[in-house]
């Protein structure tokens, strides 16, 4: 039975101890290498002191002495508040939540500067808030967001600095007032739309005004204008006419000199002229006592016309 024995253990696979521990002493060298992604930084501590913040790379880490602290990471975060209460400085209650944009820029700071260092910022973001809208009234509150803003931001970023947090933006979300302020304003609003709206109609209506006013006044000077021109080509055509008239009797006076006419052409015209005279409506009509009279007439009127 011993024999058997025996010859069962010496026929058995045996391993060499050194590769088992060259094996044992590969993993555990593996597993003290660590690789730190980018974007994050370790806190390594050893025997339990702050050692060093490892950067984005590779790293190793003695094993039993050193140990990983912490994890942080260095991307913005976003802490978004619950609403809190703040009264204005005129005695109106209203709720405010806020959103905080911060990074950490100091991860050790971070790390051993203040314990539950996010729940430190709500609180002092209450604080600050309250104070802040202490000092304004309510119609400066709903229009002073970026001004509150910015005051919180400033506060906050000083305050944090020894937690190694930076504040990089702080938003106010909502402004909820209370229920007879929010009719209130309400009222308000549709009062002054509803003013809006009575000064854009006046406006339409003076607009229209004046634009019809204007009009008859270029129609009127139009209606001048043609009336001006009217009266200048009536009178041009008086003229002219009496032009022709004068030239007309020129030229007849002319043709009456250059015939040669004798006292009694010039007579018997005379004559033709006092008929004509007679067939008007006058009741009188002068008739030269003789014809001497008549042929002195002539006589005249021929001296005349060789004057011209």
């Amino acid at each position: 039975m011993k024999m058997s024995l025996f010859i069962v253990a010496a026929a058995s696979p045996i391993v060499p101890i050194a590769i088992i521990a060259i094996i044992i002493l590969l993993v555990f060298i593996i597993a003290c290498i660590k690789i730190v992604p980018q974007a994050t930084t370790f806190i390594i501590e050893r025997f339990g002191a702050y050692k060093t913040t490892w950067e984005t790379g590779i790293h190793f880490k003695w094993p039993f002495i050193d140990r990983v602290a912490k994890k942080i990471s260095l991307k913005e975060k976003v802490a978004d508040f619950a609403p809190q209460a703040v009264i204005t400085k005129d005695n109106v209650t209203m709720q405010i939540d806020t959103v905080l944009f911060y990074q950490v820029i100091d991860p050790k700071l971070y790390t051993y500067g203040i314990e539950r260092p996010i729940t430190a910022i709500e609180n002092l973001s209450a604080t600050t808030l309250r104070n802040i809208i202490g000092d304004l009234e309510l119609d400066q509150t709903l229009t002073s967001r970026d001004i509150i803003n910015t005051r919180m931001r400033e506060i906050l970023d000083e305050a944090t600095d020894p937690w190694g947090i930076k504040v990089n933006r702080v938003e106010l979300k909502n402004i909820i007032p209370p229920k007879e302020i929010q009719a209130a304003m309400e009222k308000q609003m549709k009062a002054e739309r509803e003013k809006r709206e009575q000064i854009l109609i006046a406006e339409g209506q003076k607009e229209s005004a004046i634009r019809v006013a204007e009009g008859e006044k270029e129609a009127a000077i139009l209606r001048a204008e043609a009336k001006k021109q009217a009266a200048i080509r009536e009178a041009e055509g008086q003229a002219q006419a009496i032009l022709e008239i004068q030239e007309a009797k020129a030229r007849g006076l002319q043709m009456i000199k250059d015939v040669g006419a004798d006292d009694s052409v010039i007579s018997l015209r005379g004559l033709e002229a006092l008929e004509k005279l007679g067939e008007g409506p006058a009741t009188k009509i002068i008739i030269p006592s003789d014809l001497q009279g008549a042929a002195s007439l002539a006589t005249s009127i021929k001296e005349i016309v060789k004057d011209k």
